[in-house]
This record gives C-alpha cells, structure tokens and sequence, in this order.
C-alpha cells in the first residue's frame, strides 16, 4: 500500500500562484494604450521618481525635497546637489510630461468614442463600394 493519494479524475490540478501570476502579467496586453504603458514602462518610471524623492527626503530633508521636485526652491540651495538636480528634472519634465499624456490619451479616446460611425452607414457605404459598375454609355460617335 502507498501513502500517496491518486490524482482526482476531475482534470488537471488548479493553477498555482506562479502560474495565475504569470497569466496576470500576460494579460497586460490586452489593456489599452495607455494602461499598458502605465502597467509596463510608466511604473519603471514612477519607480524611478519615488526612489528620487526618497533619497532626497532623507539626504535634504522632506520638506525641502518636495520644495525642490515642485519647483519651490533650486536644486542649487540644497546639499547635497548631486542628487537634488535629478529630482528637480523628475519634477521639472518627467512628472508633467506624465500627467500631459494622461489627459491627451483621455482627451483622443473621449474624441473617437464620438466620431463612431453606425453600423448600418458603414454596410450601407460597403455594400455601395461592392455592387458592379454599369457598363459604359455608348459612344455617340457614327462612322
């Protein structure tokens, strides 16, 4: 006799939480332009600025990182520069650039949810475009 316990004849066995994981992240693609710009490279680079701010928080003081990523005071009023000025850009041009492309992406799908044409127009036109051109009209012509 064995301890181990035969396979349900059920199916296969449910997929584990690597496996659903794995399928999540395949899923990505399904999803619009701009979520799947989000969910792939935009978290790369919201990553990228959390970590900026953070070691600017403890660097140069909270206050004075989030006054430097705003705009409110120069990188060059702070020590250490070094890493003040790329929380600066973060602030200055990655961040509005962000928020810029939410709105336009928003804005263009807002648009041509509205210019959608009905169905019918669009069989009508097609069927239109199918039907056989009529012979040409006699040449009046006499010889």
């Amino acid at each position: 006799m064995s301890s181990a316990t035969a396979p349900t004849p059920g199916g296969p066995p449910p997929p584990g939480r690597r496996q659903r994981l794995r399928a999540q992240w395949a899923d990505r693609y399904a999803l619009p332009r701009f979520g799947y710009w989000l969910v792939s490279r935009g978290a790369v680079v919201l990553a990228v600025a959390v970590v900026l701010y953070v070691l600017n928080g403890f660097l140069v003081g909270w206050a004075n990182a989030y006054d430097v990523m705003t705009g409110i005071t120069s990188p060059s009023d702070v020590r250490p520069r070094w890493c003040a000025w790329p929380l600066s850009l973060v602030g200055w041009a990655v961040i509005p650039a962000i928020v810029g492309a939410a709105a336009g992406y928003v804005i263009t799908e807002q648009i041509q949810a509205h210019h959608a044409r009905e169905l019918s127009d669009v069989l009508d036109e097609l069927r239109r475009l199918a039907e056989q051109p009529s012979p040409p009209p006699p040449s009046g012509s006499g010889s």
